[in-house]
């Protein structure tokens, strides 16, 4: 089994790739990679085919390489991978589910369609149909998303319903949208299932999600969750039912709403690694990179028991800071116990753009909020 001499192909080299990577070096494991130039992942990849995701040719020049292809972003060229499945290259997860994940009516159609609880939706083509649409959901507000071409916090936009049904004009969206229930006061969990080619399941422990409310991004996570045992064990049926029922094989995160009275809903699945899941490379026995290594590698899944408590914080782009940055305040966080930065090898930053994280381990939940406290205080960029 290793020394191996397959090829995995990574459509998109950022910070995932990156990491996806550094986690299969200990086992020599050969990388392919597409992306643009001075990519996240390009420095360490044995070959960088320098081109757009969604550029059809360039998605077939790096499979003619590789044994095994997958992939760190859902924005890519569909076309290209359906074809390459249907001549018999192995792809993880299958462009079958990719399909459905990029577009986010699809992704909730099949939710209603399998039973898997999610939130009361209306899909709306235009804005001529959102009146109709929103009168039919309950509540005040409402989470409006784009159907095809959202990520990190674009696209999504909490709207008042009033206000969409009195001012047209205040619309967000022309584009295809799916209109959303809100779940006031929720809990956002994050359960990363993996399931290999045998039908082996593994989940992680669920974490929980506090986010940054202007940038749509996570601003803390932590693991394990503050949820009884039931909840837990819930979440994780839930997850693993929607991978079993999407067939699918790879590494994937359900993002998911807690509400007061117990309820889970599924919000979102990512066919990948996740932003949730950071915290894995040193909190858990094996990270969700070295897990998704083993599916596409077909080595058995590893244990996912966290190690210790654990906590990330994002590392964003400060406001006003644009271009060379420098990161400030390194000799108060590196002197705490358990603690660690990864950067994503960007070279130049803007404001709410990822350029790495941190994760602190502790003893405790109580410890590690103390810690992470510390490093927000102590965290900065400036300008260079």
């Amino acid at each position: 089994m290793l020394p191996s001499k397959k090829t995995i192909g990574i459509i998109g080299g950022g910070q995932l790739g990156k990491m996806l990577i550094e986690a299969g070096k200990p086992w020599n494991i050969r990388y392919h990679i597409l992306d643009i130039a001075d990519s996240p992942a390009s420095g360490l990849a044995d070959k960088h085919i320098i081109g757009s995701l969604m550029d059809e040719a360039k998605i077939l020049e790096l499979a003619s390489d590789c044994d095994v292809l997958t992939y760190e972003i859902e924005h890519i060229h569909l076309g290209a991978l359906q074809q390459l499945e249907a001549e018999g290259k192995l792809i993880i997860p299958s462009p079958k589910i990719l399909e459905i994940i990029q577009d986010k009516g699809l992704q909730k159609l099949f939710f209603q369609h399998h039973q898997i609880p999610t939130t009361d939706f209306e899909l709306a083509e235009n804005p001529t149909q959102w009146s109709e649409k929103l009168l039919k959901l309950k509540g005040d507000k409402v989470a409006a998303k784009l159907r095809k071409g959202g990520y990190d916090g674009k696209g999504v936009e909490l709207v008042d319903k009033k206000t969409m049904l009195e001012q047209y004009n205040a619309i967000p969206f022309s584009e295809p949208v799916v209109l959303e229930e809100f779940v006031e006061n929720a809990i956002e969990l994050s359960v990363i299932v993996a399931r290999n080619s045998q039908g082996d399941l593994q989940t992680f422990p669920t974490a929980e999600m506090e986010f940054d409310p202007k940038a749509n991004l996570v601003e803390f996570l932590f693991a394990p969750a503050q949820v009884s045992l039931e909840i837990e064990e819930k979440a994780k049926r839930i997850a693993m039912d929607c991978i079993i029922k999407l067939q699918g094989i790879g590494l994937f995160a359900v993002e998911m709403f807690l509400d007061a009275k117990g309820n889970i809903f599924v919000n979102e699945i990512a066919p990948r690694p996740h932003n949730s899941g950071h915290h894995t490379i040193e909190a858990c026995y094996t990270s969700q990179y070295e897990q998704l290594n083993r599916i596409l590698m077909d080595m058995p899944l590893g244990n996912t028991e966290l190690l210790k408590p654990a906590a990330m914080i994002n590392l964003l782009g400060a406001e006003g800071v644009n271009g060379l940055y420098e990161i400030t305040g390194l000799d108060t966080i590196l002197a705490l116990k358990g603690v660690y930065i990864h950067l994503y090898n960007k070279t130049h930053t803007k404001p709410k753009r990822k350029m790495g994280h941190i994760t602190i381990l502790g003893d405790s939940i109580d410890e590690i909020r103390e810690k992470a406290a510390i490093v927000k205080n102590h965290l900065g960029m400036k300008q260079l």
